[in-house]
């Protein structure tokens, strides 16, 4: 069997790196309006980051899709930093979900609830 080859197109690295990049400021700024004690406008910017995040996800999606279709692309090393985009936003959201219960914490010992 010939695989296909496919090109992968500066604008699909572009949008993970900068839906990636948009989701892991949003996740950040959930974080920061927390530790303000500003749970649900924290909750709306997680909403915000996830929805993004979904978007950056999509487009890797297509390219695992592809690869399982027997259709290979040529990988560059933009292509490769925005995989690291997209892995280091998603370990951020990983790590935001136990830190956002932390701070739950913190702020009620602290008494801010």
């Amino acid at each position: 069997m010939v695989e296909e080859s496919i090109e992968i197109s500066s604008e699909d690295i572009f949008g993970l790196i900068a839906f990636s990049g948009d989701a892991k400021a949003s996740y950040h700024a959930a974080l920061h309006l927390l530790r303000e004690n500003k749970v649900e406008e924290a909750e709306v910017e997680v909403a915000k980051a996830n929805s993004i995040l979904n978007e950056a996800h999509a487009i890797q999606t297509k390219f695992v899709t592809l690869e399982a279709q027997g259709k290979s692309a040529r990988v560059g090393v933009l292509m490769v930093h925005a995989q690291d985009h997209l892995m280091n936003t998603i370990l951020v959201k990983e790590l935001l979900d136990h830190m956002m219960t932390m701070q739950k914490e913190i702020n009620l010992l602290k008494g801010m609830n």
